[in-house]
């Protein structure tokens, strides 16, 4: 899995029998020239058909790297391997207008790997009419599902999303905002630094609250689900448009963590309210200051990592994709029409033989 914080690569082998179980784990960080690259491709520009193959191929041989130190990890061989799930680097999401593009090189992965690889797992759901994501909460309701507390899973990425798991009856699961995304380009500009470690350069500002009232406003966390964000709904230029250019740069960073907060909490009043424990996964879960602000916002709640579930906060994405891959090798599909809004169950995925 490579997800839209663009910093790299986490890989699982993951056990299907009898449950998905995390065997062994491994992360990989992108080349600065390659994060900066991919970022450019999230805009319409120049030669883009040529940039976007050659990228392509790298991201191949980016993965392959991380499945052979993965597996010498776990000393295993590439045979005990049944499939590679590859998510692919998403560089456009546009289900509006029937798309969605995650590049990689599935061919020129399982040439290089020795072993089968599912890819493009979204596209099949778009043309089905969905949303394309999150695809993750199939996997949540798999395996973290309690058959008498009404969950929440709250995968806070470069995008937040949530898993609404009911005891029973159908699961609810959407983009919620932003998650880490905005945080981490402006730590960029101004520290930087690729990320705000245990949001220590948060805690040195105050928020700004006409600033947090502006971004509150997004149009996109008044809209009704089924419904998925990215890169063209929150970026650093929109947010550019809301300042005024005179706020001290602490001070932006602190109101961006309350707005990721903030968004997630109304999400889960509006559309998760009986919710009784909340678990955290992803990057976000690692900031202190992030799980401190959703603490008092959701006073009442019990909130706590995956980990306690039996799934490390950085490895669920990854696992799910694993999942994900494994559905679509059985026959069986992997989407949730009530999450994404396509017509019916759809399997996902192109497979490319070994």
């Amino acid at each position: 899995m490579s997800g839209t914080s663009l910093d790299g690569v986490d890989a699982v082998i993951v056990s299907m029998q009898p449950a998905p179980a995390l065997l062994a784990s491994h992360w990989l960080p992108y080349p600065d020239a390659l994060r900066q690259d991919l970022l450019a491709l999230h805009e319409p520009s120049v030669n883009e058909l040529d940039r976007a193959a050659r990228l392509a191929n790298q991201l191949a041989d980016l993965y392959a790297d991380g499945v052979s130190q993965l597996l010498a990890k776990a000393q295993l061989p590439a045979r005990a391997i049944r499939a590679i799930g590859c998510h692919g680097q998403t560089v456009r999401h546009r289900p509006a207008d029937g798309y969605t593009l995650q590049l990689v090189n599935a061919a020129r992965l399982a040439e290089r790997s020795g072993i089968s690889v599912v890819a493009d797992f979204r596209s099949r759901d778009i043309a089905a009419g969905g949303q394309g994501a999150p695809l993750v909460p199939a996997f949540h309701a798999a395996v973290f599902r309690d058959a008498n507390i009404p969950r929440t899973i709250v995968n806070i990425g470069g995008i937040a999303n949530l898993t609404y798991l009911p005891p029973a009856g159908p699961v609810t699961g959407f983009d919620c905002g932003p998650g880490n995304m905005l945080m981490d380009a402006w730590v960029q500009r101004h520290w930087y630094q690729a990320y705000d470690a245990d949001g220590m350069l948060a805690s040195q500002g105050e928020v700004l609250p006409g600033l947090l009232e502006r971004l509150l406003a997004h149009p996109f966390l008044a809209s009704a689900p089924p419904k998925s964000a990215g890169r063209e709904e929150f970026n650093l230029a929109w947010l550019d448009s809301l300042l005024s250019g005179q706020e001290v740069p602490a001070d932006v960073l602190r109101t961006l963590l309350e707005f990721t907060a903030a968004a997630i909490t109304h999400a889960l009043r509006l559309h998760c309210p009986h919710t009784q424990q909340l678990f955290l996964c992803g990057g976000g879960a690692h900031n202190p200051m992030l799980k401190a602000s959703l603490r008092a916002r959701l006073k009442g709640v019990e909130i706590g990592l995956t980990d306690a579930l039996g799934v490390g906060v950085d490895w669920v994405e990854a696992m799910a994709f694993a999942w994900l891959a494994a559905r679509t090798i059985e026959g069986k599909p992997g989407n949730l029409p009530e999450v994404t809004g396509a017509a019916g169950p759809r399997l996902l995925g192109a497979i490319y033989p070994a």
